[in-house]
């Protein structure tokens, strides 16, 4: 198992590919857009459009991650992101997230892109259990995260303080064989 190859991956209505220092423009704008910082929180450093090209042009040099570019496959537009970081070769599991921007909402492109790269997850790189966390009041990552097949595994009450109003974060989880299940259930 490797994340040293950066895949293209190809569905219906979304094209994921691997990052460019040309994507750091528009992802300094979805970065930059209110709902995604309401939903993923404030970076833990000072963002820069300069920082942001070093960031993204780096993406395909990490042996321990994948980070893919969410492209509307209609118009090749930028609309976000999905990464598989925080890998644990020996339990075979890692962390995802993903973010949207505002021109990529609301058209199930979010949702196919996680597919995407779930499915890559298990059905190439041979892992055994992909997590997230998501703050409880993003209700609509988290229908889309059930819709994928991702289980609630537990809630951690009022964990962040958010613009004044402690928030809870969801933890989630989907492992290989619920996985598979779903697949084959789809064929």
């Amino acid at each position: 198992m490797s994340f040293s190859v950066k895949p293209t991956l190809t569905g219906d209505r979304t094209v994921l590919r691997p990052f460019t220092e040309a994507d750091a423009e528009t992802m300094w704008e979805i970065i930059g857009d209110p709902e995604v910082v309401r939903f993923t929180g404030e970076p833990s450093t000072e963002l820069t459009p300069g920082r942001l090209r070093t960031w993204y042009g780096s993406r395909n040099d990490r042996p321990d991650r994948l980070d893919l570019a969410v492209t509307d496959r209609a118009t090749g537009e930028l609309v976000g992101e999905v990464v598989l970081y925080e890998w644990d070769p020996d339990a075979r599991s890692c962390t995802f997230r993903t973010l949207i921007g505002p021109r990529g909402r609301g058209r199930g492109l979010g949702t196919e892109a996680t597919r995407l790269i779930v499915g890559h997850g298990f059905e190439q790189l041979g892992l055994h259990r992909i997590q997230l966390d998501a703050y409880g009041h993003n209700h609509r990552a988290l229908r889309v995260y059930e819709k994928v097949g991702f289980v609630v595994e537990g809630v951690r009450r009022e964990a962040e303080l958010r613009e004044g109003i402690w928030v809870d974060e969801v933890i989630m989880a989907i492992l290989d064989r619920e996985w598979a299940a779903l697949t084959s259930t789809v064929r």
